[in-house]
């Protein structure tokens, strides 16, 4: 029998959802999300980085432009999440809009939250964009988490992955945090800035001469 939905994020879904005006009960569609998120294939995209992102934006909230768009995106990011595949993000915009849309929220918040999701393939907002700055910052906040829980992030990463042979994992892995290294700003928002990329810099570089070391 599946474990009973976590009480405190069904809670705060719940108080989301009928902030943005929705006219039906906001329980079943949170259910179904907070399943998604526990699924078994997950090591890292779990509720826990869920409850973590949402934790981020509530800090940043300051930053955007409409909140709780943000935080739907924040939902909705992961919530279709197959480590073997590549369209996780479109099927959670997709899964998005049809939430919401049913839910009853406008047609504009809709695409803002889709918008939102979409573009956490790249999470490289346009200058302006300040809720997806916000959105992209409590996404990559565990990059500059302290070394330890860093370790922990990327091992759980590697789980996700069991089904890549060591030295594909290694060479795939490597190049995602050269790309990383080589942005010339891993944060937008300036307190994620300020607080995260020193040490997101440094955790990045350890992984990654961890990764190409004979």
């Amino acid at each position: 029998m599946p474990d009973a939905p976590d009480p405190g994020l069904l809670a705060a879904w719940t108080a989301l959802l009928r902030r943005c005006g929705t006219g039906t009960d906001p329980g079943p569609a949170g259910r179904e999300l907070l399943r998604r998120w526990a699924e078994p294939q997950r090591r890292y995209h779990t509720t826990e980085h869920l409850r973590a992102v949402l934790a981020h934006v509530d800090a940043l909230a300051g930053h955007a432009a409409d909140p709780d768009a943000v935080r739907l995106a924040a939902w909705f990011h992961d919530a279709v999440y197959r480590p073997d595949r590549s369209e996780n993000e479109e099927r959670s915009a997709v899964l998005a809009v049809r939430a919401l849309t049913e839910a009853g929220l406008s047609a504009a918040r809709v695409d803002e939250v889709a918008r939102l999701v979409r573009l956490t393939v790249t999470h490289h907002p346009e200058p302006g964009d300040r809720d997806g700055e916000v959105l992209c910052d409590a996404d990559l906040a565990v990059l500059g988490g302290p070394p330890d829980a860093y370790a922990a992030y990327a091992a759980a990463v590697r789980e996700e992955y069991a089904f890549v042979p060591e030295p594909d994992f290694r060479a795939g892995r490597a190049a995602v945090l050269r790309q990383l290294l080589a942005l010339p700003a891993l944060y937008r928002t300036p307190t994620a800035h300020e607080r995260f990329d020193a040490p997101a810099r440094a955790n990045l570089a350890a992984e990654l001469a961890g990764l190409t070391r004979a």
